[in-house]
């Protein structure tokens, strides 16, 4: 049955989906115990939730999705260490939402602006609670005076309804919570006059309950509604214990959907009106007005409750008027426990009514577009783009569900970076991506990790060759659609030996080994973000000979060499800004043609990704203007290097923890952060082999050039290979980050975070301690300072006898990295004019 249903599948699991009703995220520090993500129960009642089917399901979707273990304890453990940001980016990625409509009306202890939630999605639009506003004007101080009639405050709240109508995309009532829901649209001034004065005795600050005032905000609300052509969304069914569940029964509806004043309003019922799904279902198939969303049902029930309730909706109401939405409040968990349980309830739902005969395979995944896309887009009239999605530890915007993309892609490039810093792909047309690659992979040989920068065959001592095969398996949180080349997708990809088996060589499996090190024992991460130095080259053919010559001749951050090549960086911007990469900084450089694009930091696992990525982005764009952009650590040797400097933080409960503090600073530093960089330093010559890992690389890393020659440190020392930071906003006895020069654009990102993370940790395990920091040019110490590696053959002798790096990164993995420099070393000294190619692999 599931091969018969493949392509269902594949649009559950792919279409970005419109969350259409969800609450606001808190801060880490809120008073809200996590324990509510499970849970609608309070006080008492609470501590029973972990013994509910939903409880123990949910903890196991949380706990696969953060690789943990599934326990509460240690869910809370990560969700500490990784910080709001990293862990809401992680859950809205894995979520695949591309838009949110979000009810700020339920407060909650340090919760998030509205504003806030765009780093985690690319469309957020407010629904406005109407209780929630009616109580703020009756608790502002203004209005405290007796003179106040209903007609004062109807024309405050009407006022200020029609000032935010252009704002919202729906209001949203919470009648059931006070009064519940047979309330009556003709209900008299006079009662309703005298319930406000009721509420006024009240101390404050007021919750309103009384019956006649709130059927008469409501009433108010319909009004504006059907003026302003808001769909209204009403609580119906479920909640915590403040409801009434005998007056939440969506048929006290009745007279509001019969009064003909309303009858064009959209009213959608939430949370697909459990245990009343059935009448639900009614009301949406005899009333034009009545919509459905199923949120909060799912993911809150058991799987069976959830299906029950989810065919009880279809049984008579049209696809064409349920909705999906999460329910998300408060932690980001419950926004992907909601998207993932919602998938696969509605294919299991789906499938079944393909099985009786319901529906068409055709028909049930347009079904799925209804559900989760299109009928939320066109009641609230969102300006959504088909298939877009936000990933933040590593995330496309242009990110396409396959459902919707068979018809105008045609291929998807499944990337890799290999040990020689390389990009390569296999590009696998979409049809068969989408049936099988996505799931299976595609087959690599072992060698593909042993070649070189001049040869693709295994070098001699990698231990790999063309016998035995690994699986490219595709990472779709990093899927993109590429926007120079609108008809294609690129897709990074891990190793493994076997579906869910990472290969010991994989680079990305190497960097989050030594993270998951670093997170266990010390509870913290690492951030990273990369500055992208490159050169534009232009053809030139001069009698019959081609030359790639420089793009103009300006100096550093010259304005006309920017304005020459701003058409360029203009697309380099806007094509990052679709992957989802955020830019902080462009300029021209010092070398002739040169320029750097700085890239903002993020979870360092996240940044590799960022960085494969943008390095993409620039050389097809140029390649797209006629030029070529390269990479190349020293492609003119009478010019600047180009490097790949990366800025490094740590991180532990969402707080910098590298910075120094009241308590202990040296030079700025805390102590964690002081022991990690000396870890570095430390181990800095072995990491060259990771970070400077080309022959070519030794021309760029010299005295006076700000590559960062010796070994050294030094706050704010361009010349020195570790420069500590403080920039601005930051208080100036202290420093945020540090930056490692030695980095350069023939490096495989992940490579070389890896050894970095290696041997931070190193460097808190034994507590060690830097040297006193340079302060001026270290080219004026030469005689006192140790030279940082000359030439790739001493970082590869420092590497080979480094233990530490061996143990945390892999005996097997180095092996092999040791042969391929060993390799390029040899190749390169006996053919030196051989490095001019290099402009085109890197």
């Amino acid at each position: 049955m599931e091969a018969r249903y493949a392509e269902l599948r594949r649009a559950v699991e792919d279409t970005p989906a419109v969350d259409a009703h969800a609450h606001n995220l808190v801060d880490t520090a809120s008073s809200l115990p996590f324990l509510r993500c499970f849970s609608e129960a309070d006080g008492d009642a609470l501590a029973f939730a972990p013994h509910s089917l939903s409880f123990k399901r949910s903890l196991k979707d949380i706990a696969a999705l953060y690789g943990c273990e599934a326990s509460l304890d240690k869910v809370e453990e990560f969700r500490k260490a990784q910080g709001l940001s990293s862990i809401a980016s992680k859950c809205f990625q894995a979520a695949n939402i591309s838009a949110i409509l979000v009810d700020d009306g339920l407060v909650f202890d340090k919760m998030l602006e509205l504003e806030a939630h765009k780093e985690f999605v690319p469309t957020v639009g407010r629904v406005l609670r109407i209780e929630w506003l009616a109580e703020t004007i009756i608790n502002d101080d203004s209005f405290s005076g007796s003179s106040w009639t209903l007609d004062s405050f109807t024309e405050t709240f009407v006022a200020k309804l029609k000032s935010v109508a252009s704002k919202i995309v729906g209001l949203k009532s919470i009648a059931a919570y006070r009064s519940g829901l047979e309330i009556d649209p003709c209900v008299s001034k006079t009662d309703a006059e005298d319930g406000l004065r009721k509420e006024l005795t009240g101390q404050r600050p007021l919750r309103i309950t009384n019956k006649s005032l709130i059927d008469y905000l409501f009433t108010c609300s319909l009004d504006i509604a059907v003026q302003c052509h808001l769909p209204m969304q009403i609580h119906t069914g479920f909640g915590d214990k403040d409801l009434d569940l005998r007056k939440c029964n969506p048929l006290h509806l009745r007279a509001v959907l019969e009064d003909e004043r309303f009858v064009k309003c959209q009213l959608v019922l939430l949370h697909a009106s459990y245990p009343y799904s059935k009448e639900a279902s009614y009301l949406a198939s005899v009333y034009s007005q009545v919509y459905l969303d199923f949120g909060l049902a799912i993911p809150k029930l058991s799987v069976q409750g959830m299906v029950s309730s989810l065919k009880e909706l279809l049984e008579l109401a049209p696809i064409n008027k349920v909705m999906f939405s999460s329910d998300g409040y408060a932690f980001p968990e419950t926004y992907y426990l909601g998207s993932r349980r919602a998938r696969d309830v509605v294919y299991r739902v789906l499938s079944a009514a393909c099985e009786d005969g319901d529906l068409s395979i055709q028909e049930a995944t347009d079904a799925v577009e209804d559900i989760f896309r299109r009928n939320a887009s066109d009641l609230y009239k969102l300006n959504v783009a088909n298939g877009s999605i936000h990933q933040k530890t590593m995330i496309a915007d242009s990110r396409i569900a396959s459902s919707c993309v068979e018809q105008d892609v045609l291929f998807v490039r499944i990337v890799w970076n290999d040990a020689s810093g390389q990009h390569r792909c296999r590009v696998v047309p979409a049809g068969r991506f989408y049936e099988i690659a996505r799931n299976k992979g595609v087959g690599l040989t072992f060698a593909s990790m042993g070649m070189t920068s001049f040869c693709d065959g295994p070098a001699d001592g990698t231990n790999l060759t063309g016998v035995g095969e690994i699986r490219l398996m595709p990472d779709m949180s990093t899927l993109l659609r590429l926007p120079w080349s609108t008809r294609e997708e690129m897709v990074i990809a891990d190793m493994q030996i076997r579906p869910g088996e990472a290969w010991e060589y994989c680079p990305r499996y190497a960097l989050r080994k030594v993270t998951k090190v670093l997170l266990d024992e010390f509870n913290v991460t690492m951030k990273a973000g990369f500055e992208n130095e490159f050169y534009l080259r232009r053809k030139l053919v001069s009698e019959g000979h081609e030359r790639w010559v420089p793009y103009d001749n300006s100096s550093y951050c010259s304005t006309s060499s920017f304005d020459g090549a701003s058409s360029i960086l203009q697309e380099v911007y806007s094509s990052l800004k679709v992957a989802n990469i955020v830019v902080e900084q462009l300029h021209a450089e010092a070398g002739k043609g040169q320029f750097e694009v700085a890239l903002k930091y993020v979870l360092c696992t996240l940044a590799a990704d960022n960085l494969i990525y943008a390095r993409e982005i620039i050389k097809s764009v140029a390649r797209k203007h006629g030029l070529i952009a390269t990479f190349l650590p020293k492609p003119d040797l009478n010019d600047i290097g180009s490097g790949s400097h990366v800025h490094l933080s740590l991180w532990k409960n969402d707080q910098n923890v590298f910075m120094g503090s009241n308590e202990y600073s040296h030079y700025g530093m805390s102590n964690v952060g002081e022991q990690f960089l000396a870890g570095v330093y430390h181990h800095l010559p072995s990491i060259l082999a990771f970070t400077a890992p080309h022959p070519n690389s030794y021309d760029r890393i010299q005295p006076n050039t700000w590559s960062g020659a010796y070994l050294c440190w030094g706050k704010e020392n361009r010349e020195a290979p570790l420069r500590t930071a403080c920039p601005p906003g930051v208080p100036l006895d202290m420093v945020s980050n540090f930056e490692i020069k030695s980095f350069d654009g023939c490096a495989n990102p992940h490579l070389g975070l890896a050894a970095i993370v290696a041997a931070g940790i190193d460097g808190l395990r034994k507590g060690l301690k830097l040297p006193e920091p340079i302060e001026s040019n270290p080219a004026d110490y030469a005689t006192k300072l140790k030279r940082l590696p000359q030439d790739l053959l001493e970082s590869v002798e420092s590497l080979a006898a480094d233990k530490t790096l061996h143990q945390l990164i892999g005996d097997k993995l180095i092996t092999a990295i040791i042969a391929v420099r060993k390799a390029e070393i040899d190749h390169y000294s006996k053919n030196p004019g051989a490095f001019g190619d290099l402009i085109h692999r890197y």
